[in-house]
């Protein structure tokens, strides 16, 4: 199979194409089929023979024309004039709402849509909005509230690591993510390491979480004595990108690979986990039902009138 990588923006997700019999080069602009039509994209990743399995793969539209690339410029124009418009609105409401991205469906289509992006620290009651929005726009208006990892992806930027945003490259995770993740990673990188500039759980401790599960289970613990190459130290630390320990001795810190550390003493105060004792199945005790009242008899004097009038 020929597959080619593109983006829809700049430094934006790739999106993997079937090259079918089209020839293009890195920096070419193609067509991308999505469910409103064809859109222009750039091309990261040339056509090359792949040995993959995935069978539904969109097809590759061909290298876009002069009108193509004039009719994704008038689109363009479109979303700024949306986000400007968007943006006014809604401080003249005095909404607690930021516009994150904007999209315009249909070109010459009179029922066109405007997507507006926002996010927000709860709900928001935007119906006045969205008819100022309809009747300055002539347009169908869409709002849609994203969370963090989607304002993120939208917004991109570089991580920690140095590379770009995971969820801008890649498909972001679903949350929760599982606490045995977390509990693996936290251990070699500390708490602080774990959040993304999105405020969340950074989207890599999931494409991770095998290889430092496997690492934890194998690495030495932090304060066990080891004997090295070098000579016996003290493991102060996990370097599981390298799949190595630091370890502290005479002559300063250092990492050793894994392969090649033993275990002297482990490290006190890591004794196995037991399990917790299981509780006796006792029944519960039935929960006591308070006693029913019963209404007071009270015998109506016959020497006064009857309010009914019967007598």
């Amino acid at each position: 199979m020929r597959v080619l990588a593109v983006s829809l923006r700049t430094h934006g997700r790739l999106h993997y194409l079937d090259a079918g019999a089209v020839e293009a080069s890195v920096g070419d602009e193609v067509l991308v089929p999505t469910e409103h039509g064809h859109v222009v994209a750039t091309v990261v990743w040339g056509p090359a023979e792949v040995d993959w399995t995935v069978a539904d793969l969109p097809l590759c539209g061909g290298a876009a024309s002069a009108s193509d690339l004039d009719r994704e410029a008038a689109r363009d124009e479109s979303r700024r004039e949306i986000e400007a418009v968007a943006r006014e609105l809604i401080g003249r409401h005095g909404l607690p709402m930021t516009v994150v991205a904007t999209d315009a469906i249909g070109d010459d289509d009179p029922d066109r849509l405007s997507v507006i992006y926002y996010k927000a620290p709860q709900r928001v009651d935007f119906r006045a909005l969205v008819g100022d929005l309809a009747r300055t726009l002539r347009t169908r208006v869409d709002l849609r509230q994203i969370g963090a990892r989607d304002v993120a992806a939208l917004a991109g930027g570089v991580g920690s690591c140095g590379r770009e945003f995971c969820c801008c490259l890649l498909c972001p995770v679903n949350e929760p993510l599982p606490a045995k993740v977390t509990r693996d990673q936290e251990a070699a990188q500390g708490s602080l390491g774990l959040a993304g500039a999105c405020g969340r759980l950074k989207c890599c401790l999931a494409y991770e979480a095998d290889a430092y599960a496997q690492f934890a289970a194998c690495a030495p613990r932090v304060g066990s004595v080891v004997a090295t190459p070098d000579g016996e130290g003290v493991v102060s630390g996990h370097a599981v990108p390298i799949d190595s320990v630091w370890v502290r001795a005479q002559e300063g810190v250092h990492a050793v690979r894994l392969d090649e550390v033993t275990v002297v003493h482990p490290a006190p105060g890591h004794e196995p986990v037991r399990p917790r004792p299981a509780l006796p199945n006792v029944p519960a005790a039935p929960v006591p039902r308070p006693p029913r009242g019963r209404r007071p008899f009270r015998r109506r004097d016959r020497t006064q009138p009857d309010p009914s009038g019967e007598g």
